[in-house]
């Protein structure tokens, strides 16, 4: 990731700007690299017969995408909700290929 200052060193909206531009770039990264493991998911799902959706391991991220919130500082529900497009997005992909399949 990229070396950031924390936001109280930011001494103008430039500087403050950047930061975040920083920060969004790491953050399509990450985003980056979960896609792949969701690619990664979709394999095992149709070697095993799985089904895109599966209720008790959506919930089971929720919770602990919560409770990392929650420790961390971050408002729990803008977590989840944030999380649950990011489920959402990742079922309709896996669904769309094991469709194709």
């Amino acid at each position: 990731m990229t070396d950031r200052i924390p936001p109280k060193d930011c001494l103008d909206m430039g500087g403050l700007r950047d930061q975040i531009d920083l920060l969004d770039r790491d953050l399509v990264a990450l985003l980056r690299d979960r896609a792949g493991y969701i690619d990664r998911a979709i394999e095992l799902k149709q070697e095993n017969g799985w089904p895109a959706r599966i209720p008790s391991r959506v919930e089971d991220v929720v919770q602990k995408v919560r409770a990392a919130a929650v420790a961390q500082g971050l408002d729990a529900e803008l977590a989840e909700t944030l999380w649950r497009h990011l489920i959402d997005w990742s079922i309709d992909r896996e669904a769309r290929v094991l469709a194709a399949e």
